[in-house]
């Protein structure tokens, strides 16, 4: 079967590999649509990140070159021995998660903080830039009724967005600033509109994308190559809002988020990233402020689905490209990097 496969940075092949077979407690998943995610174009300009390379990842015991591919939809095609939620011909989604089951992190509950985090389609195992791809019974969702195969390929980015609003301290009726309105920043501007923000200011420099997080229901777009940004926020609130969500990955971007939150405020640090970025402590002493990370999602794709069937996270708004598993690397790849106008590329697995 054909599968899109990262060898190294700027190095995406797409090759003929074998097409898995489930084991116990395994389903095989015949894909349907992908999304290219901000995580697999970090990969691609500047991984490894969280691509095995050298080592085998302790989880999927794999190295690269690895099948990409972890925002994804499919129908069930085929289950393993033990497997007894899920037949074939279920429309599901994935929960990429691969966790080693027995650390602290683990044994509370809490695997999208396990010290041996990886994920489905960027550290082995398999992928969803594929034709078929095989995982544990445990991280396959069924889709509700009325859920498209495209709009399921949403669900893993959108949970991205409404864990890290739940992990935050963010109130309903409190004011919020997302820096970036990518794919992620998008989706958590619409989380906290589910959460019953009052403001929502964005900071983005594309217009396209400015438009669009407006659309969704942010209050203000500041572009702040025109303007200062925190300034702006200010104007707007005084002190600063409640809440700040840094989704650029950035690292001038992050001193700002700070700086654009009241006294006891909190800066969620969202994005994933390629090299350090620097902030004054005392920005964040002085005014007891939090700074606090999230990573990925835990329990929770059941409510995205729950709150797409109502309208939220919508694909229609948010594709703007849809492409072939042999386009992937010019017109999906390349593309993000040349235009920021787009959003979110998904693409169509081969069959």
């Amino acid at each position: 079967m054909k599968a899109a496969l990262w060898y190294k940075a700027n190095d995406i092949r797409v090759e003929d590999v074998a097409e898995p077979t489930p084991g116990p407690g395994q389903v095989k998943i015949k894909v349907k649509w992908t999304g290219i995610c901000g995580s697999d174009l970090h990969e691609y300009v500047a991984g490894p990140i969280f691509i095995p390379v050298g080592s085998p990842h302790p989880v999927s015991h794999e190295v690269a070159p690895i099948v990409m591919g972890h925002e994804f939809s499919g129908e069930v095609a085929a289950v393993g021995d033990g497997v007894t939620r899920l037949k074939a011909g279920d429309r599901v989604v994935v929960e990429p998660i691969l966790a080693c089951g027995h650390c602290d992190a683990c044994r509370h509950g809490k695997y999208n903080l396990c010290d041996s985090l990886g994920f489905h389609g960027l550290s082995g195992g398999g992928g969803g830039f594929s034709a078929h791809t095989v995982v544990g019974e445990r991280w396959v969702h069924k889709m509700p009724e009325g859920l498209s195969f495209e709009q399921g390929a949403l669900v893993e980015p959108a949970a991205v967005a409404l864990h890290a609003v739940r992990v935050s301290s963010f109130k309903p009726g409190g004011t919020a600033a997302v820096f970036g309105a990518g794919p992620i920043g998008l989706l958590v501007v619409e989380a906290l509109k589910v959460a019953g923000a009052r403001m929502i200011h964005v900071v983005e420099l594309s217009e396209q994308r400015a438009a669009k997080a407006l659309e969704l229901g942010a209050t203000s777009v500041i572009d702040p190559s025109k303007e200062d940004a925190v300034q702006r926020i200010r104007d707007f609130i005084d002190g600063g809002v409640d809440v700040a969500f840094e989704v650029t990955g950035v690292p001038s971007v992050l001193q700002q988020c700070i700086d654009a939150t009241r006294y006891e405020g909190e800066t969620i640090i969202v994005s994933i990233w390629e090299k350090e970025a620097a902030v004054q402590p005392n920005t964040v002493v002085l005014k007891e402020r939090n700074l606090k990370g999230t990573i990925a999602y835990r329990d929770v794709f059941p409510a995205v689905m729950d709150l797409m069937v109502q309208g939220y996270f919508s694909a229609e708004r948010l594709v703007t490209k849809r492409i072939e598993l042999d386009d992937i690397v010019p017109e999906g790849f390349e593309t993000l990097v040349a235009e920021k106008s787009q959003i979110k590329i998904l693409v169509r697995a081969p069959e």
